[in-house]
């Protein structure tokens, strides 16, 4: 198998989920969880504060240099995400698509590099 990871998105300028809708999406990926657990896809998960919350270090000019905010300026940013193992791209994509639902918000799916690469 190979291990797929499913990135949430949070899109800036989209309205927020109002407390009923937020409280039902997160019933929504406990859901999710336990099912991609059952099903034996599930390795690790997790969702990540703000994006003013983070620190970039980076070299520059031969010192590393740790700065606040997100490395990429952009209206999406990474709001959680999942390890999975999957078959192949079109399983990844499956549990994809209950992630979006599930989140309420785009999600995107990329492979690791690894031993069942071609």
């Amino acid at each position: 198998m190979k291990q797929y990871m499913l990135s949430v998105y949070q899109v800036e300028g989209d309205p927020p989920l109002t407390p009923e809708a937020m409280e039902a999406s997160s019933r929504d990926v406990d859901a999710l969880n336990a099912e991609m657990l059952t099903a034996g896809v599930w390795v690790f998960a997790g969702g990540l504060h703000p994006n003013s919350t983070a620190s970039v270090v980076r070299v520059k000019d031969g010192a590393v240099v740790t700065t606040d905010g997100p490395f990429a300026e952009g209206k999406e940013h990474i709001a959680g995400f999942w390890i999975i193992n999957a078959e192949d791209l079109d399983a990844a994509l499956a549990w994809a698509r209950k992630a979006t639902v599930a989140c309420v918000g785009p999600i995107e799916v990329r492979p690791f590099h690894g031993e069942t690469d071609a």
